[in-house]
């Protein structure tokens, strides 16, 4: 368990701030499409929609990383690319576990790792 609490409803709000429009962005469509896995836990269609909008936010990310010439870049991609590869091998009906894991790790790698970078992508 991540140590930033999982806010109740499951909403992007201002303390998720990296003061980058577009990512401002992505993050509350990341937020959403959990939000919709949890509401529908059988629906494949919120899975993939998830899984679409959370490789476009990374690569967006990364971009700017690579741009900024970021200094943490590769340890914050390798997470990247570890929470995709675990969502590309779920499938539904999503339990609760998995629900969670997912909730905590976008809490938790926002407030946690993204924060880091604020003010240093250009």
């Amino acid at each position: 368990m991540g140590k930033f609490e999982i806010p109740e409803p499951y909403k992007w709000d201002e303390s998720f701030k990296v003061f980058y429009a577009n990512l401002d962005d992505e993050h509350r469509q990341l937020f959403d499409g959990v939000f919709a896995c949890a509401q529908d836990r059988g629906s494949a269609g919120n899975l993939g929609n998830l899984i679409k909008v959370v490789k476009a936010h990374f690569s967006d990310e990364e971009g700017m990383m690579k741009g900024a010439g970021y200094g943490d870049y590769d340890s914050h991609k390798g997470a990247h690319d570890a929470f995709v590869k675990k969502l590309e091998g779920l499938c539904c009906p999503l339990d609760d576990g998995t629900i969670h894991y997912a909730k905590d790790w976008l809490v938790n790698h926002i407030k946690g790792t993204d924060h880091k970078y604020i003010g240093k992508l250009g």
